[in-house]
């Protein structure tokens, strides 16, 4: 039995990290996933039923982006909010949010000693991009104009955050020779890169989306402008032939 001053026995790495009053999960690995896919199963269903319901023909790629924006407000605000909330903590949690933050940071330690960078990126996450992420869900489910800036902005501080989430951890493992995470395959590979590439790709690929629609937007009013200074031309050249005309009979 360790003694007061010895760091508790933990499954975390590094293993000599002092984790504030650590109990280990009441679930095991399998039950907290199956749990977590039925939350998001649950999310989909539910975002999939309410915009069929509100736009009947909407199209794949736009119900796609609902769903995803939906699952990301509620990840970011709710469970995220919830690490943010309770970051002092989180070693002796045992409600269902916080048996899921202990299983994942098996591949991320930091998030069980008050990390400043994991705090400080969980919080703005939850406070910023949780509510702008069911802003920008229903702005894409109305097909509102302002869907597209949203998108972007919420994308690009999704892909931001994640870019540096890896970097940090990248930096102290290559240089300061610290690891966080577990050494088996599916902690690393599984949670902190599978899991996160997530807010990697799909916010790439709905910046470029953004960017595309922007500069075709740009492009047809640009067109616009150009005719509309032309029609006016002519008028005005007709206006004058007119005018010269009449002054002639005149």
């Amino acid at each position: 039995m360790p003694t007061a001053t010895e760091t508790p026995f933990h499954p975390y790495y590094p293993i000599e990290a002092e984790i504030v009053g650590y109990l280990a999960n009441e679930w095991n690995t399998l039950e907290l996933c199956s749990m977590f896919s039925a939350g998001c199963a649950v999310i989909f269903v539910a975002t999939y039923l309410a915009v069929k319901r509100l736009r009947p023909h909407v199209s794949t790629p736009d119900l796609a982006t609902v769903m995803w924006f939906v699952l990301c407000g509620c990840i970011h605000l709710f469970f995220e909010g919830y690490f943010a909330y309770n970051f002092r903590r989180m070693g002796g949690m045992q409600d269902l949010f916080g048996q899921l933050w202990k299983e994942y940071s098996l591949s991320d330690s930091r998030y069980l000693t008050q990390d400043a960078f994991v705090l400080c990126m969980e919080t703005i996450t939850a406070i910023f991009w949780g509510p702008l992420s069911f802003l920008t869900a229903a702005l894409v489910a109305t097909d509102h104009p302002l869907r597209y800036p949203l998108q972007t902005i919420v994308s690009l501080g999704q892909l931001y955050g994640d870019v540096l989430y890896y970097a940090t951890s990248l930096f102290d493992h290559m240089i300061l020779q610290v690891s966080y995470s577990r050494p088996e395959a599916a902690y690393y590979w599984g949670y902190f890169v599978f899991m996160n590439s997530f807010w990697i790709v799909i916010p790439l690929y709905l910046l470029c989306t953004s960017v595309s629609a922007s500069a075709r937007a740009v492009a047809a009013l640009n067109k616009v402008e150009m005719t509309l200074k032309e029609l006016t031309l002519k008028a005005k050249g007709a206006n004058g032939v007119a005018n010269g005309a009449v002054k002639k009979h005149q």
